[in-house]
């Protein structure tokens, strides 16, 4: 099969949504990353998606709308918590978790009773959505256990010849996947941070909102993963990768120091702590949290193309977006982190 990156247009868009209703699968841009699209409704196509993927079946897909009156047609009903969520952060990076409706299968839930549903505001995920004229599950577009995709290139690194189509919609706003909560038992659970942040959704909710189980730690064995990003391997480069936690001083010696052991090191920063780590190559993860959310994963991927073979990742404060990294890059490190306060290596 040949793989094709196409522009979003008119005809592009109405070929893509043929394929959708035939079963057949499509890269889909949107403001997190990139997604690869399936019908929601057809068992054999959420199969496809774990297929090309291979990605474990019982890890459940997000289902994407294009417009709220779709949203009875994935979920039984809308509590009063989703109501307040879907007001303050629709379309948009947020996912809520949601008793589904008969109409959406097993496949795509992973057997759960509970089904994932966003609204993006990207313009040409909902113009696919519409094109295929139904609900499109959507996991990230890339191998299963690989760092996401954020431009349509990398998507085509990934899938080529295991998809017929790509939509090129640029480089995704965002950056991280979306911020996924679960609102199907009470009171909000936040299973996998993102753009839409711990503070932000608690002052939508007016409430707080609990750390699920999962998150900054390897789910317990043999739970259930009602989120995608919650259980296996996720986010991670050929190259090893090290969370380093720690004053700057401290962490550029620590860099520094290890670094002599490896073949080929590399340090992903901010831009403001590049001087901290002497002759070490350096990935730049930008100027701020935000920038650091965006760039992560192209760093990633762009660590195994120029061949190094550990990346020394600097770590963030939780607060706002700051979790969000330090969820996906700990993941990527198989949950390696050097915490520099009592020198001691955790490997989870």
């Amino acid at each position: 099969m040949e793989t094709r990156i196409c522009p979003p247009t008119e005809e592009n868009l109405r070929l893509a949504g043929e394929i959708l209703r035939a079963g057949g699968l499509v890269g889909m841009p949107t403001e997190t990353v990139y997604g690869l699209a399936a019908d929601a409704t057809n068992p054999k196509a959420a199969l496809s998606v774990f297929a090309a993927k291979g990605r474990p079946a019982d890890n459940p897909l997000i289902v994407h709308i294009s417009d709220l009156s779709q949203l009875p047609g994935v979920v039984r009903q809308v509590p009063g918590r989703a109501k307040k969520l879907l007001s303050a952060f629709w379309p948009g990076p947020l996912t809520m978790i949601l008793e589904k409706a008969p109409a959406i299968p097993a496949e795509v839930t992973a057997g759960l009773n509970t089904v994932a549903v966003r609204f993006p505001v990207h313009p040409v995920a909902r113009a696919l959505i519409d094109a295929a004229g139904r609900p499109l599950a959507a996991p990230s577009a890339n191998l299963s256990g690989r760092p996401s995709t954020t431009t349509a290139e990398h998507v085509l690194h990934d899938l080529q010849g295991r998809i017929p189509l790509i939509l090129d919609g640029g480089p995704c706003q965002v950056g991280l996947e979306s911020t996924v909560v679960d609102l199907s038992r009470g009171p909000a659970v936040l299973l996998r941070p993102g753009g839409v942040t711990r503070e932000m959704l608690e002052a939508a909710l007016g409430e707080p909102v609990a750390l699920g189980k999962g998150v900054m730690e390897p789910l317990p064995e043999g739970e259930k993963a009602l989120s995608p990003g919650l259980k296996h391997r996720h986010y991670a480069p050929r190259a090893q990768v090290v969370v380093v936690l720690g004053g700057d001083a401290a962490r550029g010696a620590y860099v520094r120091a290890h670094a002599r052991e490896d073949a080929r090191p590399c340090a992903l920063c901010l831009e403001k702590n590049r001087g901290l780590y002497g002759e070490v190559p350096v990935l730049s993860a930008g100027s701020t949290p935000e920038d650091y959310a965006h760039n992560l994963f192209a760093a990633l991927r762009a660590a195994d193309e120029k061949g190094y073979t550990r990346v020394y990742a600097e770590g963030l404060d939780l607060a706002g977006v700051g979790l969000a990294v330090m969820n996906r890059v700990e993941r990527a490190a198989g949950f390696t982190v050097v915490r520099l306060d009592d020198a001691k290596e955790d490997r989870a």
